[in-house]
């Protein structure tokens, strides 16, 4: 299959031989729209993304790395404005809240399963991100991409039956998208080449960390480090998804 501009990041990821592509995809497009939001373009300064801020928020995940990216006056004007948008908010909802009343056997059991307005409201502003909904966005269309190139481009194909397969989240991820972008036929080839896959590098990568923890051992200390030198950040990759050991990224000034 011809590289086109819309497989270039999916065939970098793939190459680079990672614990799981989309780890490596999800990383880059999260740098993207950090310095989409924060960087030099003053993306901030536009009123049609901080009306689009204001709304949307940003999860704590997300605040912490953009507090670490820097910028604090970019950071300062994205919160002044959202603060105001969700005054009026918060002012809106403790206008309209009335309590629910008490049960009469509520009294008597603490965890009755009732929830109010004004909590159920604060749960919807914790969940509610502006990188989040925009990375989402983009990710449903690489998974359309790797199907897409799984099927057509034999070369791809090879790579990711020869690759070091997926962290447990996009694997899971994969195995949702493949119910509606891949044929009965497909699937049935599909399915049991990435289970494969992930239960042979799965195995890999509990040996690994079986051997770093043989390495303490005084026994052992002589013996080679094998592939255990970076068990644990990969390990919690391949298990959680991400790069725990990857420093802050910054704004690039």
């Amino acid at each position: 299959m011809k590289e086109q501009l819309y497989t270039i990041p999916l065939n970098d990821a793939i190459n680079a031989n990672d614990e799981c592509p989309f780890c490596f995809i999800e990383r880059n497009v999260e740098q993207d729209l950090l310095d989409f939001v924060l960087g030099s373009g003053s993306s901030y300064m536009e009123s049609d993304v901080r009306e689009a801020t204001d709304q949307a928020g940003f999860c704590r995940y997300h605040f912490k790395k953009m507090f670490d990216y820097g910028n604090t006056l970019g950071n300062g004007w994205i919160l002044k404005t959202h603060f105001l948008h969700m005054n009026k908010q918060m002012h809106d909802q403790f206008r309209s809240f009335t309590p629910q009343k008490t049960p009469l056997m509520g009294k008597l059991k603490k965890n009755a399963a009732q929830r109010s307005s004004i909590g159920i409201w604060a749960k919807e502003q914790e969940k509610s991100c502006y990188i989040c909904k925009r990375f989402e966005d983009t990710y449903d269309r690489y998974l359309d991409t790797f199907f897409v190139m799984y099927k057509k481009d034999g070369e791809f194909r090879s790579k990711v039956k020869n690759g070091k397969g997926f962290c447990l989240p996009h694997f899971g991820d994969l195995c949702d998208a493949a119910e509606t972008r891949l044929n009965d036929k497909e699937k049935a080839e599909f399915y049991p080449m990435l289970f494969t896959l992930m239960e042979e590098n799965m195995k890999r990568l509990s040996d690994d960390v079986a051997w770093l923890v043989e390495k303490f051992d005084y026994r052992n200390q002589a013996a080679d480090w094998k592939n255990s030198k970076d068990a644990v950040q990969r390990g919690m990759q391949k298990l959680a998804g991400g790069y725990p050991a990857d420093d802050p990224y910054k704004m690039n000034k």
